[in-house]
C-alpha cells in the first residue's frame, strides 16, 4: 500500500513537472517590441556627436513636417550599403534626417561620417542602447519616419533600398 501511494506520489508529480514545463515551451523568450507605428516618439535626451552638447528629443524635432530618424553605427555593413540613400534623402527639404549613432565608439563614429559623407541635421548617441530599445528598435540599422504631431507614422527594418526611398518620397507629397 505504501509503494503504490509512493507511485502515484511519484506520477503526479512528473505530470505536473510536464505541464509547466509544456506551458514554459509554448511562451516565446525572444524580445520583439511592441508595434511602433502610430505610437508617440518618446522623449530622450542624448549627447549630440558633433557638439558633444545633451540635447533632448523635444529640441530636435520642433521645426518639420516629416522627420526620418535612423539608428546607424560604423561597425554595421548594411548601414554602410544605405548610406547612399540617406544622403539623397538629405537633400529634400521636406524631411529632416536625424541619425542615432548605435552602441559605437566616438572616433570611429566620427570616420564613418568624415569618409563617407553626413546626411544627418543633427546626429545623436546611443551608448548603450537603451534609447534605441525605448524607439522599438531591435537591430541596426532601422529607421523611422515621424510626422510633425511626433508620431511614428513608418518604420524601416534593415537598410532602405531604392523602393523605400520610392516610399518615403510618396510620403513626402
Amino acid at each position: 500500500m505504501q509503494n503504490r501511494i509512493k507511485l502515484i506520489f511519484i506520477s503526479l508529480l512528473l505530470f505536473f513537472c510536464f505541464l509547466i514545463l509544456f506551458e514554459a515551451l509554448k511562451k516565446s523568450n525572444i524580445y520583439v517590441p511592441d508595434k511602433v507605428l502610430k505610437k508617440s516618439l518618446p522623449k530622450f535626451k542624448s549627447q549630440d556627436l558633433d557638439l558633444k552638447k545633451e540635447i533632448s528629443s523635444d529640441e530636435l524635432f520642433v521645426d518639420s513636417e516629416f522627420y526620418l530618424l535612423n539608428i546607424w553605427a560604423s561597425w554595421c555593413l548594411p548601414c554602410r550599403k544605405e548610406h547612399s540613400i540617406l544622403m539623397e534623402l538629405s537633400r529634400n527639404p521636406k524631411i529632416k534626417l536625424i541619425g542615432l549613432n548605435y552602441k559605437d565608439k566616438f572616433t570611429n563614429a566620427k570616420k564613418f561620417i568624415d569618409k563617407f559623407g553626413n546626411p544627418y541635421s543633427d546626429n545623436m548617441i546611443d551608448t548603450d542602447g537603451t534609447i534605441s530599445i525605448e524607439l522599438g528598435a531591435y537591430g541596426i540599422p532601422e529607421t523611422f519616419i515621424i510626422n510633425k504631431n511626433k508620431k511614428i507614422i513608418k518604420k524601416y527594418i534593415g537598410p532602405l533600398d531604392q523602393n523605400s526611398l520610392n516610399e518615403i518620397n510618396i510620403i513626402l507629397k
